[in-house]
């Protein structure tokens, strides 16, 4: 018997085309019917009106100006502050820079920075960062506190020294908010007065003000940041909204702001305003000094004056007044004395 060599075959293979061809056209038949499916339109245009209940309407494909916007839940306003100190900082100073970062979600911290002077370092840590403002705290010879605020990388940056410190910690301080919760933003009406505090305004409402739908934050407003100017300075407070009619407990942290001066650019530029009554720390305490010295040197003064006008001689003497003195007469007493003393004899 003679074997047969099994050879490939030689009928026609079968082709794909026909069947992918099918795919796509039941796909797209799909894709037209839920597309012609009024029910899969609830998600855009909402329900479908039902006679028996005019509450339940389908949205109009057109929107009037007059009416009111619906809840965006994207996050469009990309504010990401920036909070960190300088190297050599107080521990109160600390504190409260931690209680800015509790009370602010979208900020975002940086371990201490080294700064001499190049203070434009920080505009590249910001870069790093993913940072568009600075709060940054710089302690001078470790019992003056000042308080950079920049926008970056155009500017501007406003100075201010720190006063009156006080933290969340504190005891008389019992308010009390949600993490995480939006704050409202209470400005004086003088801010509105002149072109500088306008420019802080704008400032503050940015850094402290928490974007809408940030990812960090919660849907809802339960305390208060009020900015006061008082003395040509400004007053920060932190309020809890108690209750629904308006009742306030103060949160913290508090402190007062004193502003120093306004440069062009971020942490450089040309200087655009400063403050004629602001009183530099060193200043102050040298007029206390001079003022404590004041009473020393008043005591001083009135010892040499009293040097200067005191006589040689407590008061005027006249020698021929010695005329006029004359013994005293002996008295009975001094007789029986000497009496006595004979008969002792």
């Amino acid at each position: 018997m003679t074997k047969i060599k099994k050879g490939k075959s030689t009928k026609p293979a079968k082709s794909n085309l026909p069947r992918k061809n099918s795919r796509k056209a039941r796909r797209q038949q799909q894709i037209d019917a839920d597309n012609n499916d009024e029910s899969l339109k609830i998600h855009r245009l909402g329900p479908a009106p039902v006679a028996t209940s005019s509450l339940v309407q389908r949205l109009p494909s057109t929107r009037q100006s007059d009416t009111v916007q619906s809840m965006k839940t994207s996050w469009i306003n990309k504010q990401r502050v920036l909070v960190f100190s300088s190297r050599g900082i107080s521990y109160l100073g600390r504190h409260v820079m931690k209680n800015l970062r509790s009370i602010m979600a979208h900020s975002k911290s940086e371990p201490k920075a080294e700064m001499r002077k190049n203070f434009s370092v920080l505009n590249e840590i910001a870069e790093l960062r993913n940072c568009n403002k600075i709060l940054f705290f710089d302690m001078k010879k470790k019992r003056d506190l000042y308080l950079w605020m920049a926008a970056v990388p155009d500017g501007p940056t406003v100075k201010f020294l720190v006063e009156n410190l006080h933290t969340m910690e504190e005891l008389k301080l019992t308010g009390n908010c949600l993490r995480g919760s939006r704050p409202l933003l209470s400005f004086d009406t003088k801010f509105d007065d002149e072109p500088h505090w306008k420019l802080i305004k704008e400032i503050l409402t940015q850094i402290f003000g928490t974007p809408k739908s940030h990812p960090k934050s919660q849907p809802f407003v339960d305390h208060v940041l009020t900015f006061t100017i008082i003395d040509n300075k400004i007053w920060l407070r932190n309020y809890q909204i108690v209750e629904e009619t308006g009742s306030l407990a103060e949160i913290g942290p508090r402190f007062v702001l004193n502003l120093h001066c306004i440069f062009e650019k971020s942490f450089s530029g040309m200087l655009i305003y400063e403050n004629p009554l602001y009183v530099a720390p060193n200043l102050k305490r040298h007029l206390a000094k001079a003022q404590a010295s004041e009473k020393y040197q008043q005591r001083i003064y009135q010892k040499l004056a009293y040097e200067q006008k005191k006589p040689e001689e407590s008061f005027p003497y006249d020698k021929t007044d010695e005329i006029f003195q004359t013994p005293a007469p002996p008295s009975d007493n001094d007789d029986d004395d000497d009496d006595d003393d004979d008969d002792s004899e």
